[in-house]
């Protein structure tokens, strides 16, 4: 997976690109390794001189790599790039390789990206064929600098030759920056194979181009640049998130239900639209089994007094474990102290994992319920959930999974999970803050009652009795916050678009990155060392206060969480009453680690 920190250097030596492809292509057999450089062509071409390829050449291993990549045919020799009908204009060809100077196939159609000092000019270098010959052509750089969309060029006629490779800059900007390189997203000119004839999705994640979409991130704190490494508590808004919550009020403010006007009806539409996506995002059968709520906090009290106060009584035994939030162990607490139910607590190793076998000793046919954490705010320790959730299913109890800190960290799909309930928090998923959803499987829902009477959950009202609606409208007593469940439906398709997959990936390799870095501080402990996280890490430095930490790290622009994090017990487990917790999303790069790590440095002497 190609990420931002990639690097590109005009001064380092070059090595043949095609050679560079070749061997690194064995490993993936799905695409056929390019050919190597004709004899006689000298390598590296004109226009990539100074470039270092090995790392151009890694860029597009790693971006070819990737499942969804879209395949075209490979060119006739001497035919023109044409783009497709969706675009207006024609290509420029920045550079080619190997022994291919660059050219520019409509000069007119916009200016061509500006070089940076001591680079080539594709203008001024010598012209080479409009569309050269695929046999050894190995790299084709394409950008248009006038439009705002990537376009992609195709090739005309199909040839039995070497693959060939395109990127396309969605800046216009060409290969010009570490931050123009990653600014890239490709597609594969191949030979035509039954394996390959099909159309499929390809692009480079770039964390850069996600920074932009969020406003806030130009902010400056304390006269530096906001660095945000506080999304465990919250995560920031794309601007299409804050462009939604704005449109509904501008254009289809309204209460939703029970009305016959135009400004009703679109109010409606749009929030139960908003449930679709919910349920789509999180694979769920239908969007009935969606409830919206305020956040994962109010989901699991309504699960505790909607479901627990009905079905949990005394004797029967509730199973956590020492990973959770405070929200998912005081409703528990709560629901015991009223039907004198048992809380059983599923330890924990010193890396911070759940012991899965003392976690088994719990369950017997007393257990109720078994809720847990997919991801611990506290460490960010990612539970096996879907094994506890058949454990638990075992021995006949329910499940809940608290998913708060998980869904904006990677795909999660409650059928293949299997649980009786998921709840999440729409804020940390980088949607307004007042909106969350409960999910729940049919049969469960069905069979609770209410737990808050009013408007919009009743079906019927007299003195003497009232009857509710199916879920999830019993549910949801009372005006919800409208506008902010179209702000979480525009939150996740942004993710959707983004590719949470490569989202994710991406993280990973950040975290990797952050822990590596962290690690060389002096002083400096890490606390949950799991190799199982999501991009959270809790950490202290030796004979520094937590509070006093974070104050020093804003002063320079860093937002982090100095604190207990709502998860007490855990973070008593290691004899620690706080912490300093750094929590990653996908706009975040390893400029901001750098600079975290460099605070923290100073700070240690």
């Amino acid at each position: 997976m190609l990420s931002a920190h990639w690097k590109v250097s005009k001064s380092m030596p070059t090595a043949n690109t095609s050679e560079a492809l070749g061997g690194a292509l064995g490993a993936a057999p799905a695409l056929p390794a390019p050919a190597l450089t004709p004899p006689g062509i000298p390598s590296p071409a004109p226009a990539l001189a100074g470039w270092d390829l090995n790392a151009l050449a890694q860029a597009m291993i790693d971006v070819i790599r990737e499942p969804n990549a879209q395949v075209f045919p490979a060119a006739k020799a001497g035919v023109t790039p044409t783009l497709s009908p969706s675009s207006g204009s024609e290509p420029a060809i920045l550079a080619t390789t190997p022994g291919l100077a660059p050219s520019a196939v409509s000069p007119s159609k916009g200016e061509l990206p500006t070089q940076s000092p001591g680079a080539p000019n594709p203008a001024s270098a010598p012209s080479s064929p409009a569309a050269p010959s695929a046999d050894g052509i190995d790299l084709l750089v394409f950008a248009e600098p006038s439009t705002d969309f990537i376009r992609f060029p195709l090739l005309d006629s199909v040839a039995p030759a070497a693959p060939s490779y395109l990127f396309t800059s969605t800046s216009g900007a060409g290969l010009e920056t570490p931050s123009d390189i990653s600014l890239v997203e490709t597609k594969e000119i191949a030979p035509v194979t039954p394996a390959l004839n099909k159309p499929l999705r390809l692009a480079i994640f770039d964390p850069y181009a996600v920074r932009r979409e969020f406003p806030i991130l130009n902010e400056r704190v304390n006269g530096r640049r906001l660095v945000w490494l506080d999304n465990a508590a919250t995560t920031q808004k794309p601007q299409t998130v804050i462009d939604r919550v704005s449109y509904f009020y501008a254009h289809e403010n309204s209460n939703i239900h029970r009305a016959a006007h135009t400004l009703a009806a679109r109010a409606t539409d749009a929030y139960e639209n908003a449930r679709q996506t919910v349920a789509r995002f999180l694979g769920a059968s239908s969007a009935k089994d969606i409830v919206f709520v305020r956040g994962a906090t109010e989901a699991i009290n309504l699960v505790a007094q909607a479901w627990g106060c009905q079905f949990v009584g005394a004797g029967d035994e509730i199973v956590i474990t020492h990973l959770e939030h405070h929200a998912n162990i005081v409703p528990w607490q709560q629901l015991c102290a009223k039907t004198a139910a048992r809380l059983l607590v599923a330890p924990v190793n010193d890396r911070g994992e759940v012991i899965l076998e003392a976690y088994a000793k719990l369950l017997c046919p007393r257990t109720k319920l078994v809720a847990l954490t997919q991801v611990s705010n506290a460490l960010g320790t990612i539970t096996p959930a879907q094994q506890m959730v058949a454990m638990a299913h075992a021995v006949g109890a329910r499940t809940l999974v608290d998913g708060a800190q998980a869904v904006a960290h990677f795909p999660v799909n409650v059928t293949a999970l299997d649980t009786d309930f998921y709840v999440f928090s729409g804020h940390k998923i980088f949607s307004p803050t007042g909106i969350g959803v409960l999910y729940g499987k049919p049969e469960v829902l069905d069979a609770m009652q209410p737990w808050q009477g009013g408007g919009n959950m009743s079906k019927d009202v007299t003195f003497e009795r009232t009857t509710y609606h199916p879920a999830p409208a019993r549910f949801e007593a009372g005006t919800g916050s409208i506008a902010d469940a179209m702000g979480l439906g525009a939150a996740l398709d942004w993710l959707d678009n983004l590719g949470h997959e490569r989202s994710a990936a991406y993280e990973h390799e950040l975290l990797d990155y952050a822990t590596a870095e962290l690690s060389k501080v002096p002083g400096l402990t890490i606390i949950g060392t799991s190799p199982a996280k999501a991009g959270v890490i809790s950490f202290v430095l030796a004979e520094q206060r937590t509070e006093e930490l974070g104050s020093a790290l804003d002063r320079e622009g860093i937002a982090v969480r100095s604190g207990h994090h709502c998860a007490q017990p855990i973070l008593r487990r290691y004899g620690l009453e706080a912490t300093v917790r750094a929590s990653l999303a996908p706009y975040n790069v390893r400029e901001d680690i750098d600079v975290l790590v460099a605070a923290l440095k100073a700070l240690s002497r």
